[in-house]
C-alpha cells in the first residue's frame, strides 16, 4: 500500500539526494587520499572498528598519517643537499660484487644461465682499465701484457695473458685476474690474492718513493694504490665468505684508516654487512653516524640499515593493539619515519625482503634507487632482517610508504631502462617504480556516485517508467520479508498477532 502512494517526484528527489551525498563522499575521500595517502573510511574502519571486532593489524594507517607533518618539516635540508651534483642514472660499482670464477661461473655451470649481462661486464672491463692500468705500462713487459689483457673480451684469452705475464715477473694485476676469473673456489681465490698482495705492496712502496718525480710517476703510484686497495678489500671479502668475519672486519677497518680518501670503493658498506653478521649493532650505529650524512650520497645499504636499527629498538616491545590505543611513542615514530625514508629512496627492496619476489645473483654494477641495487642489498642483508624478530614484517605496517614525503630528489625516470641493461631480463622480471593504487572505498564511492547520478538523470527524464521499475525492484526486494510475515501470521493465533501489531 505504501509503495503505491509514492509519486515520481519522490523518486526524483531520492535519487538526486543519493547522487549528491555519494558525490560529496567521493570528493572528500579523494582529497583525504591525496593528502594522507590512505582512504578515510578504510582508516576509520581499521583503526576504530577492527579493534572492537578483535583485529590485530591496526597500526599501519595510523603510522602514515600521524607522522606526515613531522616529515615535511625535516625534509627540506636533505632534499636541497641531495639534489646537488647527483647524476640521475649514474652506474656504480657494486661494493659486494661476487667473484666471477668462484661464484658467477659456478652458477652458469649448474643452471646454464648467464648471470651477468654484456653491458655489465663491459662496464667492469672499463673499470679494470681505469684502476689497473696507466700510461707507463709500456715500460714493463708484464704490465704491457696486462694492459692488453684487460681489454680482451674473451675470458680464456685474458687468463692466458695473465699466465704469460706471470712467467715474466710477479705481476699483481695478473694475480688479480686469475683470482677473479680462473679460481673456482673462494679458498683458491684467497690464495691468489695473497700472492697478489706481496707483489702489490712491493710495487706500491717502489712507486711511493718516486711519486713526486713527475706526472708519469704520479699516475703509476695512483695505479699501484688502486691495485693495493682492491687486493686488500677482496681479501677481506674472502675472509667474510669463509666465515672469518671478525678478521674481515679488522681488515676493512685497517684499510679504511690507511686509505681514508678512497671513498669511491664504498668499503664502509662491506663493513656494515660484516658487523651485522656479528650482530654488533653498536658499531653499526657508529659507522652509520659517520656515513649517513646529508652531504654524502645515499645508498640502500645506508638507508635500510638505519631503518633496521631503529625498528629493532622497538620491535620487542611493539604491540599493534597497544599502539592503536595509546598512539605511537617517539621511538616508534622514529622507526616508522626511517622505514618511510628507506622505502622512498629505493621502493624495490621491500618485495625482496618480504620474499614476494625471487632473488637472483647481484650484478657487478648497480643503479642507485633501482632494482639492481635492491637485488644487491637484499641478497646479502635478507638474513639480517630475518634475524631480528619483528623487524622483518615492519614494511607490512605501512600501507603507502611512497606517499610519505619527498626526502630525496625525484625518482629518476630512466632507472627502468638502465636496470634492463644491467639485469638478465631473460629469467628476471625487472621491478619498476610502484604505481599508487586507489583504495577500494574510493573506487566504490566513485561507482556509487556514477550509478546514482545515472538513476537521477533517468528518473528526471522518465519519471513514470522509473517509478514502475522502482516499485518492481522494491517489491522483489521485500518479497522474502512478506513471505516470512505470511508464514508467521498463519502459525501464530490471530488474537496474539493482533496484540503484537498493536504493540
Amino acid at each position: 500500500m505504501f509503495l503505491n502512494t509514492l509519486t515520481p517526484k519522490f523518486y526524483v528527489a531520492l535519487t538526486g539526494t543519493s547522487s549528491l551525498i555519494s558525490g560529496l563522499i567521493l570528493i572528500f575521500e579523494w582529497w583525504y587520499f591525496r593528502k594522507y595517502g590512505t582512504s578515510f573510511i578504510e582508516q576509520v574502519s581499521v583503526s576504530h572498528l577492527r579493534p572492537l571486532l578483535g583485529g590485530v593489524d591496526t597500526a599501519a594507517p595510523n603510522n602514515n598519517n600521524s607522522s606526515s607533518s613531522s616529515n615535511s618539516s625535516s625534509s627540506n635540508g636533505e632534499t636541497d643537499s641531495s639534489r646537488q651534483s647527483v647524476s640521475e642514472c649514474k652506474v656504480w660499482r657494486n661494493p659486494l660484487n661476487l667473484f666471477r670464477g668462484a661464484e658467477y661461473n659456478r652458477y652458469t655451470w649448474v643452471t646454464g644461465r648467464e648471470p651477468l649481462t654484456y653491458y655489465d661486464m663491459n662496464l667492469s672491463a672499463q673499470d679494470h682499465q681505469t684502476f689497473f692500468t696507466c700510461d707507463s705500462d709500456h715500460l714493463r713487459p708484464a704490465d704491457a701484457i696486462m694492459q692488453k689483457a684487460w681489454r680482451e673480451r674473451n675470458p680464456q684469452a685474458r687468463i692466458s695473458a695473465a699466465h704469460e705475464a706471470l712467467e715474466l715477473e710477479d705481476c699483481a694485476t695478473a694475480y688479480i685476474l686469475l683470482a677473479e676469473e680462473e679460481a673456482t673456489t673462494i679458498m683458491e681465490a684467497e690464495r691468489l690474492f695473497k700472492q697478489a698482495l706481496k707483489a702489490g705492496e712491493l710495487c706500491y712502496r717502489r712507486s711511493q718513493t718516486l711519486q713526486h718525480h713527475g706526472t708519469q710517476y704520479e699516475a703509476q703510484h695512483r695505479r699501484d694504490t688502486n691495485v693495493l686497495v682492491y687486493i686488500k678489500r677482496r681479501l677481506a671479502m674472502c675472509s667474510r665468505k669463509l666465515g672469518r668475519t671478525r678478521e674481515a672486519v679488522k681488515m676493512m677497518r685497517d684499510l679504511m684508516k690507511e686509505f681514508p680518501l678512497l671513498s669511491m670503493f664504498n668499503i664502509h658498506e662491506n663493513l656494515l654487512e660484516s658487523l651485522l653478521e656479528l650482530q654488533n649493532y653498536a658499531d653499526v650505529q657508529a659507522v652509520l653516524a659517520k656515513y649517513d650524512d646529508i652531504s654524502l650520497p645515499k645508498s640502500a645499504t645506508i638507508c635500510y640499515t638505519a631503518a633496521l636499527l631503529k625498528a629493532r629498538a622497538v620491535s620487542d616491545k611493539f604491540s599493534p593493539e597497544a599502539a592503536s590505543r595509546r598512539g605511537l611513542s617517539t621511538a616508534e615514530m622514529n622507526a616508522v619515519e626511517a622505514i618511510h625514508r628507506a622505502v622512498e629512496f629505493n621502493p624495490h627492496v621491500p618485495k625482496y625482503l618480504l620474499e614476494m619476489k625471487s632473488l637472483i645473483l647481484p650484478p657487478e654494477h648497480i643503479l642507485k634507487r633501482g632494482d639492481s641495487e635492491a637485488i644487491a642489498y637484499a641478497f646479502f642483508h635478507l638474513q639480517h632482517w630475518k634475524r631480528v624478530e619483528g623487524t622483518y614484517n615492519s614494511f607490512r605496517m605501512i600501507p603507502y610508504p611512497l606517499e610519505k614525503g619527498h626526502l630525496f630528489y625525484p625518482y629518476p625516470i630512466c632507472t627502468e631502462t638502465a636496470d634492463r641493461e644491467l639485469l638478465p631480463t631473460v629469467f628476471h622480471e625487472v621491478s619498476v617504480y610502484p604505481k599508487k593504487e586507489l583504495p577500494f572505498f574510493i573506487l566504490f564511492t566513485a561507482g556509487l556516485c556514477s550509478f546514482t547520478a545515472m538513476l537521477a538523470l533517468l528518473t528526471h527524464q522518465f519519471p513514470e517508467l522509473m517509478g514502475v521499475f522502482a516499485k518492481a525492484f522494491l517489491s522483489t526486494l521485500f518479497a522474502p520479508l512478506n513471505f516470512i510475515m505470511e508464514k508467521v501470521e498463519s502459525i501464530l493465533p490471530s488474537s496474539l498477532w493482533h496484540q503484537l501489531t498493536r504493540i
